[in-house]
């Protein structure tokens, strides 16, 4: 008989029962009594390696329950995730950009980053083909982030109302718009960064657990993308 375990052949299927490829601690015991009983008299074994392959076997039997207990967590989080995700449907949400869509009687909000107080904050509205349709010169605004709503006619921003030049009556259709927010900065005119709101219409869940969220007038968005739930 041979003295190693390598030479030693167990078949590990059995009447009634799946065949499988893994090695438990109960085979492995008995690979190694088998060992025990079948070694050579004149040359035996040391029991210190047989010590260091149970330890061995131990350690990664223990690696792999730790990761099966992972996998299980990750999948658990990624479901939560989801059910959390959904929840979202319907509501709005606020993202980096200037796209937004305007719905029929409803308001559109964005925010605009204003590095440094300006004088003259201008903020202009553009159709989906590129059309400037209305201009709003807000003038005297302060640092930090300005609130806008827009209604297709009127902007108020940080609560102040504000007509577009040109002395427009009606508001415009619903559609989809984009904002150009512009201001005096260090001399210069600078286009500032903006933040549109947007309305979820689906979430989607990727193959890596990743959750979507499905814009109206935007397209697909990252959850991690999201600056602010409205």
């Amino acid at each position: 008989a041979s003295s190693t375990l390598d030479h030693l052949d167990i078949n590990t299927k059995k009447e009634g029962k799946n065949t499988t490829s893994e090695l438990g601690q109960t085979a492995f015991l008995e690979l190694m009594i088998t060992q025990l009983s079948n070694q050579d008299p004149l040359s035996p074994q040391d029991n210190g390696e047989f010590i260091a392959q149970l330890a061995q076997f131990s350690s990664v039997e223990g690696i792999e329950r730790l990761n099966s207990n992972f996998e299980g967590f990750t999948s658990n989080f990624a479901s939560n995730r989801a059910l959390e995700a959904s929840s979202l449907v319907g509501r709005s949400v606020t993202i980096p950009g200037n796209t937004t869509y305007l719905l029929d009687g409803q308001l559109t909000a964005a925010t605009a980053e204003v590095p440094s107080t300006t004088t003259d904050l201008s903020v202009n509205i553009y159709s989906k083909t590129g059309e400037l349709v209305q201009q709003f010169p807000v003038g005297f605004q302060k640092a930090g982030d300005a609130s806008m709503r827009w209604d297709g006619l009127n902007l108020e921003v940080d609560g102040k109302i504000i007509s577009s030049t040109g002395g427009r009556t009606e508001a415009l259709p619903p559609g989809e718009y984009s904002f150009e927010v512009t201001a005096s900065q260090y001399g210069e005119t600078q286009e500032l960064a903006t933040a549109v709101s947007a309305n979820v219409n689906s979430v989607s869940v990727e193959a890596n657990g990743d959750i979507t969220l499905n814009l109206a007038g935007v397209g697909p968005v990252k959850l991690t993308d999201v600056k602010q739930f409205n």
